[in-house]
């Protein structure tokens, strides 16, 4: 039996994710997941791939906003409400797509600027901008938020026990970034994985998650190593792509919690 072992968002896109018991399920992905990214002066989306510092920015969720910290450097937490005053619009490229955005103001980006010693603006996905998956690997044009590719991202936990029994170091959950982690089942479940459900939502796995030097960053000090790429690179390197995790579109909206049964519908190959 497979069950769900950990929910996690990450509202601002590539800073530290947030745990939880249960989340709400969207058009788009986990409510508040990556709906807010911070550009650079060129116009360029930021992620831990460029600027591994920040890992070092916390985000919790308030009633009626985001509160952000930096967990070395003494600023003052920074509010981020929920309801957007300003109607400024900008677009910004995401890998290859462009996407409709608004910009949050001066107040946020100066925070974030000096929080990252980099010339930054803070955006936000509205509900009326659509993004949508690559139609390759889309079944009904499903939406997708500010995250690189799509919705949902899940990891077996079994996978990483896997990955490390060959490490001599091992390493936390975090360090891959899912949506969703389950217990029970072989190493590399999700692989085998085509349709499952939760709850009243359906979850298609459409493509295996290609991984980059995010996953050698530790996300308690932000410094980077070589694993476990290094270590994946010797068994789980396919066409030239180390793979880890599972991306998943959906039908459906409903509300997901830890300790919720997955029943699959579909292997691959059946």
């Amino acid at each position: 039996m497979l069950v769900i072992s950990e929910i996690n968002i990450y509202p601002i896109k590539s800073l530290r994710g947030i745990s939880l018991h249960s989340s709400n399920v969207t058009d788009r992905g986990l409510e508040y997941d990556r709906r807010w990214m911070l550009v650079d002066h060129k116009g360029n989306f930021m992620t831990q791939r460029e600027y591994p510092q920040m890992a070092l920015i916390n985000v919790e969720i308030k009633d009626d906003g985001l509160s952000v910290y930096h967990r070395k450097k003494n600023l003052s937490p920074l509010f981020i409400p929920f309801k957007i005053k300003t109607v400024q619009k900008a677009v910004v490229p995401i890998w290859d797509d462009t996407c409709s955005v608004i910009l949050l103001g001066n107040e946020f980006d100066n925070w974030f600027t000096e929080a990252l010693d980099i010339n930054c603006f803070l955006v936000y996905q509205p509900d009326e901008t659509k993004r949508f998956v690559d139609e390759k690997y889309s079944k009904n044009k499903e939406l997708v938020s500010l995250a690189d590719a799509y919705p949902f991202l899940i990891i077996g936990q079994s996978s990483l026990d896997d990955l490390n029994s060959r490490l001599e170091i091992h390493l936390p959950m975090n360090r891959f970034r899912p949506n969703i982690v389950f217990s029970g089942g072989k190493p590399f479940e999700e692989d085998d994985i085509k349709e499952f459900k939760i709850g009243s939502v359906f979850f298609y796995a459409v493509k295996p998650c290609s991984r980059c030097v995010i996953t050698t960053t530790n996300q308690e000090t932000a410094e980077r190593l070589d694993e476990p790429l290094k270590t994946l690179a010797a068994y789980r390197k396919f066409n030239n792509k180390v793979l880890f995790g599972m991306n998943l579109i959906h039908k459906g909206s409903g509300k997901i919690n830890v300790g919720d049964c997955i029943e699959i519908i579909e292997h691959v190959g059946t």
